[in-house]
């Protein structure tokens, strides 16, 4: 036996899994309140001795480690045009397990500026301009950034023609130089900047967040919880030497505050009479919805969906809808504990926030005439192919209806131009070890990818 012990700082709990990597199996998981206002490691203690208290006493191998806690890896971005350059920054930003805290096009203002002190990012990314094409934005951002206290490393990743120029004027901060994110029209470069944003969060953000102390266990690796999901969402889908994956999928966590979606496909058009537009979206995509969570967003899913529908799939009249809301939000660590009627609730704004954040993440097709004829335009991309879905979050995983709220995600009449899977499987992590999973498969690809496999509930939709 090699037990190993990963870590997954979360903003609400710590949530420590221990691991066989011999016997590709999983020995024991616990969550503790992380202590984050206090001391990140009286957390880490008390979920150590609950982990324990499962396990019996282990002497790890190994010790790795991801974090969210305070607030995650808060970015600011700013770029050159909404559609292209911004849009770049933030794939970037979010495909590195950051959450985007401020995004900015054009040219920084001084209200910019009081906005982004505000803030308070742990990272910047300056972004802008194709290489030999527009200097003058990005050159006035960085002058403008220039103006403010280095508080903060930027990360510079925009037209090579001007990149030691707004180094220069930004020597008080703390710099990184990457190729640019988009070195040509329509074509990304994210993986350097990507893996840039990571190194910064493991030799610096960790102490800012509280987290010095507890590396002294680690063996090697820490990074942000999102960047280590969507690790193993890639391991899951792909496979590795020695084992397949299960092909392209489509993950969700769903949690209090926000919604996380991730994809694992290719997503360009499929029909010859099809024309992409926009920027080609990376093979690996993340994105956040920060306005649909649970229970502190939970105004959002109602603003989303409407009272009326959340009330049809609950059973609830829309007026005891916008009761309820409102009480969840003021009762934020509530859960319905035998309630029926907060118990219906709970599985209508559950499918509701994986169909807003399915759609807002998936594609759209739009029809249009030209000399040709009928011809579509598809912007994002195209998930209608996708067989499988990654389901988490405290409100799918503490259900047995989890199958039928995931598969809201699916394509809907109510919405025929949205690229959503047009069917698909779940599969459910109960446990909480796809963080885990990621952090490991560096070092053991096959072993994590065995472990998924074993451990994630399976569900077709005809159960």
């Amino acid at each position: 036996m090699k037990p190993i012990l990963l870590i997954d700082f979360g903003s609400t709990y710590t949530k420590l899994t221990a691991v066989d990597v011999e016997g590709e199996t999983i020995l024991g998981t616990a969550q503790s309140y992380t202590t984050v206002q206090t001391d990140i490691n009286d957390g880490l203690e008390n979920g150590l001795r609950l982990l324990e208290a499962k396990t019996g006493k282990l002497e790890f191998a190994e010790t790795y480690a991801c974090s969210s806690a305070a607030g995650g890896l808060r970015m600011v971005a700013s770029g050159l045009v909404p559609e292209l350059t911004s849009e770049a920054a933030k794939l970037a930003s979010l495909g590195a397990g950051a959450k985007i805290v401020g995004l900015y096009s054009f040219q920084l203002t001084e209200e910019d500026l009081e906005e982004i002190a505000a803030l308070k990012p742990d990272i910047f990314l300056l972004v802008g301009g194709t290489d030999g094409g527009n200097t003058a934005c990005i050159l006035h951002n960085a002058q403008m950034l220039a103006q403010l206290e280095p508080k903060f490393p930027v990360v510079i990743a925009g037209n090579r023609t001007a990149a030691r120029q707004c180094q220069k004027y930004l020597e008080k901060f703390e710099t990184y130089v990457c190729p640019n994110v988009m070195p040509k029209f329509g074509v990304l470069n994210i993986e350097p900047t990507q893996k840039q944003i990571r190194e910064i969060f493991l030799n610096r953000i960790i102490h800012a967040k509280g987290l010095s102390k507890a590396t002294a266990l680690l063996s090697d690796i820490m990074m942000p919880t999102p960047a280590a999901v969507l690790q193993a969402m890639e391991l899951l889908s792909e496979g590795c030497e020695g084992e397949g994956g299960i092909g392209d999928l489509i993950a969700v966590d769903v949690g209090g505050a926000t919604t996380d979606i991730y994809s694992i496909a290719d997503g360009m058009p499929e029909g010859m009479n099809t024309v992409y537009k926009g920027i080609p979206e990376p093979f690996a995509k993340r994105t956040v919805e920060g306005d649909i969570g649970m229970r502190y967003s939970v105004r959002g899913i109602l603003e989303a969906a409407g009272a009326d529908r959340i009330g049809h799939i609950a059973g609830i009249r829309p007026g005891r809808v916008e009761e309820l809301v409102a009480w969840l939000r003021e009762n934020t660590d509530s859960v319905p504990d035998g309630n029926e009627e907060l118990q219906r609730l709970d599985f209508a704004l559950a499918s509701m926030a994986i169909e807003t954040a399915v759609a807002r993440h998936a594609g759209t097709m739009e029809e249009t005439y030209t000399m040709m004829g009928l011809t579509y335009v598809q912007s994002g991309k195209n998930l209608t192919h996708v067989k499988q879905i990654v389901v988490t979050g405290g409100s799918l995983i503490h259900t047995q209806r989890t199958a039928e709220i995931a598969k809201y995600a699916l394509f809907s009449p109510a919405q025929p131009m949205s690229l959503r899977p047009k069917d698909a499987s779940v599969w459910v992590d109960r446990t909480y070890i796809l963080a885990a999973m990621g952090l490991i498969s560096t070092r053991y690809p096959q072993q994590a990818l065995r472990i998924m496999k074993k451990e994630l509930e399976y569900y077709g939709y005809s159960e």
